[in-house]
Parts: C-alpha cells; sequence; structure tokens
C-alpha cells in the first residue's frame, strides 16, 4: 500500500509573535447620544399616553408612538456598537 506525504513542520525560527490587537474605542459623544435618544424617545412615548396622542407632535395621533419607539430602538442599537 502507498504511503502518504509527509507533512512539513513549519520553522520555529522565522515566525515572530503577533502583536496584540489594540480593543477599538468608540468616540466621546457615542455613549452620550446614545443615552439621550433613549430617554427622548421614552418621553415621546409617556407625552403620548398622558395627552392621549396630543402631544408631542399635534395632529399625528397614535403614530407619536411609532416615533418614540424608533427613536428608543436607534438608540438601542447604538448599544450594539459601543465598546
Amino acid at each position: 500500500m502507498p504511503e502518504s506525504k509527509k507533512r512539513k513542520k513549519p520553522d520555529e525560527k522565522g515566525h515572530e509573535p503577533r502583536p496584540a490587537a489594540v480593543p477599538a474605542v468608540s468616540p466621546r459623544w457615542w455613549a452620550p447620544t446614545m443615552v439621550t435618544l433613549m430617554v427622548i424617545g421614552l418621553v415621546c412615548v409617556v407625552l403620548t399616553y398622558l395627552t392621549k396622542g396630543n402631544l408631542p407632535v399635534p395632529g399625528l395621533g397614535n403614530w407619536n408612538l411609532a416615533i418614540g419607539f424608533s427613536i428608543m430602538i436607534v438608540g438601542f442599537f447604538m448599544t450594539l456598537r459601543w465598546r
């Protein structure tokens, strides 16, 4: 039966250790913007419930809820990229 080819072992001499990767850091404005968006969205939702859809934007009715939740979702998605 034929013999399989042997694998060559890598030379230990020519390898240098890789430098440690520096973790990415978020800009300084990232966290305050993230928290601000979540708070503004919460305020929009609470105002909509308390005023029966008349505030924060009169005439939109319950679409104010969609606007508030959308703003909050943007803030929560920003938490995924925060380092």
